[in-house]
């Protein structure tokens, strides 16, 4: 982030590194994980591994990463910036992170919490509201990440060191990509409903089966 021949300081250092760590979580990694339950769920049962893999083991540290070091970034640029959580971006991220945390939980308990008595062969509600909270995340990180390139960087760092062109236009390219290969995506939607719808009838049928055999027995 130089258009100006001096490096820059430590502290737009660690205002850099927040950003291409966030970026690379939130705009990259998330969305690859995404994409991967989009297109893989119809063709394997597998899929959930490298989902998950995607979205807690490597994205996780690397999210992680990147809020520490915004928020170290804002301890030190507090006399300046009014402190914690007191602006959009500020206040956006902490919503991403909290939003983060509760979709990997979400995740998991969708995979390994069972309860098919209870919605009677329809699909869980928890399943649309993992998919929900998901598009809630891509939305705020691509307002996030715009933010933090266009407002925040010149507003904290003084803007001796301006964003490059680059940098805006990878933004713009990794929105596109992203909801364009999701959008194409959802034309695998009715053959994994029809899975499922098949899965659950599977399901019931064995209970079933299994509940005569109890009372012959």
């Amino acid at each position: 982030m130089s258009d100006v021949p001096f490096p820059l300081s430590p502290l737009e250092k660690q205002a850099r590194n927040h950003a291409i760590l966030c970026t690379t979580g939130f705009l990259i990694l998330l969305p690859l994980g995404a994409l991967i339950a989009r297109y893989a769920r119809t063709f394997t049962n597998r899929w959930w591994i490298v989902h998950g893999v995607v979205q807690f083991l490597i994205a996780g540290p690397v999210i992680l990463a990147g809020w520490s070091y915004g928020y170290m970034t804002t301890t030190q640029l507090e006399g300046y910036t009014g402190g914690h959580f007191v602006d959009p971006h500020k206040k956006n991220g902490l919503a991403l992170l909290i939003l983060y945390l509760i979709q990997v939980f979400l995740g998991a308990f969708i995979h390994y919490v069972k309860m098919p008595s209870v919605f009677h062969g329809r699909r869980p509600p928890q399943n649309y509201f993992h998919a929900f909270v998901g598009i809630v995340i891509f939305v705020l990180a691509a307002f996030q990440v715009h933010y933090g390139l266009y407002t925040e960087w010149p507003t904290s760092t003084g803007n001796l060191h301006m964003v490059p062109m680059p940098a805006k236009n990878a933004w713009l390219a990794l929105i596109i990509v992203f909801w364009a290969l999701y959008a194409i995506g959802l034309a695998f939607l009715p053959r994994q409903m029809s899975q499922e719808r098949a899965g659950r009838t599977r399901s019931k049928e064995d209970e079933v089966a299994l509940h005569e055999n109890g009372r012959r027995n």
